[in-house]
């Protein structure tokens, strides 16, 4: 039997003023903890080095990214939180990247600085052979087939990072321009005889009237390799296509879908470092004799291979179903190691969490830490989520996302009804390292309307649904001079392009933000937010 006791008015307030100075307490000792965590025993890069060297490139279908998905449960699940596995979709086939190595035989001797796409074919063993520069036309592709069987093809063009499409569709295209080039040399032959008549007789002309004029030849249709299909069937060892520097290097995105394991690709697709592209190129102009020795282990693996956004759950104590988020991508191009894209967002969002959940936090709503799935395949993991139906975006404080450099948070601007917010929630920021001052800005400029499209990260889902986004003003106040396109799906994506003292202290700027706004005994007005947005209180209204 229970006992019922009775407490005055007065006794009450004062219990109630007591337990919320606790949970006061509570929170500054918090947000101390996390302080002092940032500064001392901060695993920021401790998580890149795994992320990138343990795992290394992490594109969707591959080992890595299913290691990497499941050491990230391990870890969210070893701080305390409860992980959401969500299957976002399926590769019909795996790729594995292996070792890759490629050398002239003769000349220069020099070795080869190339990359391949993802999901496209490998050598067979070592693989030697001279060199020949691709037919652009039929005439020229009659003349030299029997030099094609056993070798290396230069193709034309400048390489943006794409495979040679060798689609049924691709192959139609290129049939259609090669028969319209056939029409096109029919018609420069007669030019030619024209022009050759008119050389060899000219017309007599009166006076004051123009003479006769040459006719100008007619250009050919071209794309890169565009004997695509009689090349790979007169038996070359690949195709080699000039690089611009860092090398961009990205995957079959027109084929990977569709592959089954009766219908992988078997023709190495070689972009080249556009000097040794260069010089190769007037080594067979003059017809010099050399050979070029490729290894490349570009591996497949049985379908289907799943992928997961992963998400660690901090459970709200009193707001379970209000939200505040964080997150990055895992995914990562192969070529490289993702040390920035995305590893600039996943480590400080796995830290942050890590830094809250060890220093006792409580927070009164919930707060999601998201891993997400293939957003270099196109945002499919972000949108998955958002399309899922699995929160209630009307109940979202904000959606913080990291996906630029490696630079450090010196800010955010947030509508003005979300001002008085912010201020209190980022109070403790500025105090951490005077090197890295924190100001919060009101946005002053009118609202636009709820975006139709957002670009191509995985905030876009969240403001296309009319759900805040806020994202951190960044600056490289040290001088790093980091540049984002060197980096951006290259070779050089690599973790010792990342800047420790930046991505440390965004890890404590998100954990600090996310724990405050978690503890506002409100959310946020969105008033002002979007156009839409009048009273701040209106229902979202889903984009289809």
């Amino acid at each position: 039997m229970k006992r019922l006791v009775r407490i005055g008015a007065g006794a009450l307030a004062l219990a109630m003023l007591c337990f919320s100075s606790l949970q006061a307490q509570s929170s500054d000792s918090v947000v101390e903890k996390v302080i002092e965590m940032g500064k001392n025993d901060n695993r920021t890069m401790e998580l890149t080095d795994i992320l990138c060297n343990r795992f290394g490139g992490r594109l969707v279908g591959s080992d890595a990214y299913e290691n990497a998905s499941d050491w990230v449960e391990y870890m969210f699940k070893s701080w305390g939180l409860e992980v959401w596995r969500q299957e976002v979709g399926q590769m019909p086939v795996g790729f594995n990247r292996g070792p890759w190595f490629g050398r002239m035989l003769g000349g220069s001797g020099a070795t080869l600085q190339f990359v391949t796409p993802s999901y496209t074919a490998g050598t067979k063993g070592v693989q030697r052979g001279h060199v020949v520069k691709e037919p652009r036309t039929r005439a020229e592709f009659e003349k030299m087939k029997g030099q094609l069987k056993g070798a290396w093809v230069l193709i034309g063009g400048k390489s943006s990072g794409w495979p040679i499409d060798y689609s049924a569709k691709a192959d139609s295209i290129r049939a259609a321009k090669i028969a319209k080039n056939a029409e096109i040399d029919k018609e420069n032959a007669e030019i030619r005889r024209y022009n050759r008549e008119l050389r060899n007789n000219p017309p007599k002309v009166k006076k004051g009237q123009p003479a006769p004029q040459p006719k100008k030849m007619k250009e050919y249709e071209y794309e890169p390799a565009l004997f695509y299909r009689e090349m790979v069937e007169a038996g070359i060892l690949g195709i080699i296509q000039s690089s611009r520097v860092p090398m961009t290097c990205l995957y079959d995105r027109k084929n990977c879908m569709n592959m089954t394991w009766e219908t992988l690709p078997t023709t190495p697709d070689i972009k080249l470092h556009e000097d040794q592209y260069a010089e190769i190129e007037k080594k067979v102009e003059r017809r010099e004799y050399f050979q070029l020795e490729f290894d490349i282990r570009n591996h497949f693996k049985m379908g289907p291979v799943k992928f997961h956004n992963i998400i660690g759950v901090m459970k709200g104590s009193e707001y379970p179903d209000e939200y505040v988020l964080c997150g990055g991508h895992l995914d990562a191009f192969d070529v490289a190691t993702g040390g920035v894209d995305c590893a600039v967002g996943t480590a400080p969002t796995m830290e942050a969490a890590r830094m809250l959940a060890l220093s006792g936090a409580k927070p009164k709503r919930t707060l999601l830490f998201c891993v997400w799935a293939a957003e270099e395949f196109g945002l499919w993991g972000s949108k998955h989520f958002v399309e899922s139906g699995c929160i209630d975006l009307n109940k979202v404080a904000n959606y913080f996302n990291r996906d630029g450099g490696p630079l450090v948070p010196l800010g955010i601007t947030v509508p003005e009804a979300m001002y008085d917010d912010y201020v209190k929630v980022c109070e403790p920021i500025s105090g951490i390292n005077p090197d890295f001052p924190f100001e919060v800005k009101k946005n002053t400029g009118n609202p636009g309307p709820v975006p139709t499209s957002a670009g191509g990260s995985d905030h876009a889902y969240f403001v296309m649904n009319g759900c805040p986004s806020l994202n951190h003003t960044l600056g490289d106040p040290k001088g790093y001079n980091f540049q984002y396109g060197e980096i951006w799906h290259t070779d050089r994506d690599l973790y010792n392009k990342s800047i420790p003292e930046y991505q440390e202290h965004a890890s404590t700027v998100t954990a600090i933000m996310m724990y405050g706004l978690g503890n506002l005994d409100h959310l946020p007005s969105r008033k002002g937010l979007y156009k839409e947005y009048v009273t701040g209180n209106e229902d979202l209204k889903r984009k289809k």
